[in-house]
């Protein structure tokens, strides 16, 4: 059973759990170095979308875009098909961007815009390309939207698929000089779109005489001119004249070398036979069926060219996880090659059979383009998913879910683009198979998509994930399963991290309850309730409480399993802690300064929990009047997190806090204002401004302030 981070249960870490007062788990980021050398001018970043094949220019629609943009607004692409894609206004928007680099724009930025985290790595790495970089990944960003909107150098920023508008408030780039635009695509049709100046486009599907020109291009492009007939303009209406419909046509008739007649009844046979399963009432638009129908002609000739036998399968896989792309690294999973084929399918196997589907137009397939190599239709993955069997569901599920464990770092840190891309898939997975997921008792990879989401300091989505877990734990399993009261030790060291201590003590005590009820007093789910209460207890203030309680934990602890356990060092450390706070500081540092020796020959000398660890000795030196060792201790500690970490994670900000507080008991007043001003901001932009470790910043920085007037 899984008792979630933040424990101390049998194999579990201390990346979960408090390290003493002001310490969290890290979230690693890399950053470009600030450039050196002269910008090589023109700079694309993307990389942009290939047109497709026989790509229509769509003229009518890039007259409007040219008209929006014309009037300095920035322009978003929608469509009026509702569910899913299709229309074309990818295409639209890389057609938009070929064009800019063609007519030599200076730069050029294609960002995937799902998520906020997506956009401002793009953004970070336009930074670095134009020379601008030289902080942390979001520092770089908002250097990157001052840039452009002060530059008289043409450039062109490329958003692509927002799906939540919130998300992206402060990242929208604006040109003060009239020298760049943006360009935006989307599903949605919300007035959020259109605020701040931005101008909707709703894109359609082609009209007929695209459709007409899309058929004879793709077919004369490939050398197959001979397959158009008469039935061209019938064989486009048959299909809604959608653009993506029509390429699943072509590459089907080209592929089986069908004229439009033949192709023609060939799909007015299958639309007839597929009524009863998707019935026309399911589809408000009138596309479904018609995508759906040539998604399965592209599948049956799929189907006959495997020689592996696994692409049907494969394909249901690829429906399952999220459409915006899942590792290529999956595919070498034993989880997701067992369920091609027990004991008898291969990387290269899985490989070939993804290539297949790539070849038929039905997936992408390019590894390039890691951690999301293997990409979907988000209308092609519903129409498979629709198809899948009900009782083969699950199976399909936990493979998938396996999988993601399968390839998940641990610590996910050092990557967080793939760590990123993990969460996605497994939250689109859940989606698809949510009451399965929890009724079968929750599965690891829910405790491991909340787990990461912790270590990126983003402290408000770890507490929307923890509640809605823990509900549906006690909506599917009830209040006493042992994943139940996993997922509500979760929230509450949720909710000890939001500084909501009162919260996190009272259902830290309902767990520790539960499990001592349930496991007994020294089960090792019921130790990591108890540390977890004795934390929060300390975030509380209720310091001479909590010496007694971790003394008794790590006994017990050390009793269970032994001195050198990852979950009793955490303990340790705890108790470590607590000393400081009431005035132990003899035996704080002796105890400290034993668990950083075993956490190294542990963890390593560059692992989070090493540097967090070294950062509570260092306050167990401070407290123990021994300042020289405290200060060169803490700047190693603060220069480590700033090279592996953002310079704006909560660790980083808070090693950097104590460093301000030694550095003003030292006589460096002027370095440590600089620093605490850095610092408050920090937690402000992070943690909220309502967070107890961004009011303590600010408070001490006021202090300082207030001292240094005063001194002059």
């Amino acid at each position: 059973m899984s008792v979630g981070r933040g424990g101390v249960g049998a194999g579990g870490g201390i990346e979960g759990s408090a390290l003493g007062e002001n310490s969290q788990v890290a979230n690693i980021h890399f950053h470009e170095a600030p450039a050196t050398a002269a910008v090589a001018w023109p700079v694309e970043i993307g990389p942009v979308p290939t047109l497709a094949s026989a790509f229509q220019p769509r003229r009518k629609l890039r007259e409007r875009v040219e008209g929006a943009r014309a009037n300095g607004g920035t322009v978003v692409l929608t469509q009026v098909l509702s569910g899913g894609g299709g229309v074309g206004k990818t295409q639209l928007a890389a057609a938009c961007a070929c064009d800019a680099v063609a007519e030599g724009y200076d730069l050029v930025v294609w960002a995937a815009a799902t998520e906020a985290q997506q956009v401002i790595t793009q953004y970070a790495q336009a930074a670095a390309r134009v020379g601008v970089a030289g902080r942390d990944p979001e520092g770089d960003a908002r250097l990157f939207l001052e840039w452009l909107a002060t530059t008289s150098r043409r450039w062109l920023v490329v958003l692509d698929d927002v799906t939540d508008p919130a998300v992206l408030t402060s990242w929208w780039p604006a040109s003060r000089t009239g020298s760049g635009w943006v360009l935006a695509t989307t599903r949605l049709k919300d007035a959020r779109m259109t605020g701040g100046g931005r101008t909707r486009i709703d894109i359609d599907v082609y009209t007929p005489e695209e459709a007409r020109a899309f058929v004879s291009a793709r077919l004369t492009g490939e050398g197959m001119g001979h397959l158009l007939d008469a039935q061209v303009d019938e064989l486009a209406a048959a299909l809604g004249h959608l653009p993506l419909a029509l390429s699943h046509a072509t590459a089907y008739m080209i592929n089986e070398e069908l004229t439009c007649t033949a192709y023609l009844a060939l799909f007015t046979d299958h639309r007839t036979s597929l009524e009863q399963a998707l019935p026309e009432s399911a589809d408000t638009e009138g596309y479904g069926r018609q995508i759906t129908t040539t998604l399965l002609l592209s599948l049956e000739a799929a189907q006959a060219a495997d020689t592996t036998g696994f692409a049907t399968t494969a394909l249901r896989l690829v429906s399952l996880l999220d459409p915006s792309g899942h590792p290529h690294a999956l595919w070498s999973a034993p989880p997701l090659l067992d369920c091609l084929a027990p004991d008898e399918a291969s990387p290269d196997q899985a490989h070939k059979a993804l290539r297949l589907l790539h070849r038929y137009a039905l997936i992408t397939c390019d590894t390039r383009a890691e951690p999301r190599g293997v990409r979907i239709h988000a209308l092609t993955a519903r129409a498979v998913r629709e198809g899948i069997p009900e009782a083969r569901l699950p199976a399909l599920a936990v493979a998938a879910a396996d999988a993601l464990v399968d390839i998940w770092p641990d610590p996910d840190e050092f990557l967080p683009e793939l760590a990123a891309a993990l969460r996605a898939n497994t939250d689109f997975l859940v989606e698809h198979s949510y009451d399965f997921f929890w009724d079968s008792g929750g599965h690891p990879v829910l405790f491991r998509a909340g787990d990461s989401l912790r270590r990126t300091g983003l402290v408000e989505p770890t507490l929307a994930y923890w509640r809605k877990a823990a509900a549906a734990c006690e909506s599917s399993l009830g209040d006493g399963h042992p994943t139940t009261l996993a997922a509500r030790n979760s929230l509450a060291t949720s909710y000890r991290d939001a500084g909501w201590a009162e919260e996190a003590i009272g259902l830290q005590e309902q767990v520790v309850a539960a499990s001592a009820r349930i496991f007994g007093d020294e089960h090792s789910n019921t130790l990591a309730a108890r540390n977890n209460l004795a934390s929060a207890y300390g975030r509380a203030g209720r310091h001479v409480q909590v010496v007694g309680l971790f003394e008794q934990l790590v006994a017990a602890c050390e009793r269970k399993l032994g001195a050198e356990h990852p979950s009793t060092l955490v303990a340790r450390n705890n108790l470590a802690t607590s000393y400081r706070e009431v005035g132990r500081v003899e035996e704080a540092v002796v105890l400290q300064e034993q668990v950083v020796a075993a956490i190294v020959l542990l963890m390593g000398d560059e692992h989070p929990d090493t540097l967090a660890t070294r950062n509570n000795l260092a306050k167990c030196y401070w407290g123990a009047g021994l300042t020289d060792k405290a200060t060169a201790l803490l700047e190693r500690v603060v220069a480590d997190w700033e090279r592996l970490l953002s310079g704006q994670h909560p660790d980083t900000l808070t090693a950097r806090n104590n460093l301000a507080v030694i550095y003003w008991a030292d006589g460096r007043r002027e370095e440590a204002v600089r620093i605490l001003r850095e610092v408050a901001g920090g937690f402000d932009r992070c943690l909220g401004s309502r967070h107890p470790y961004s009011k303590l910043a600010h408070e001490l920085l006021a202090r300082y302030e207030r001292e240094s007037r005063s001194d002059h």
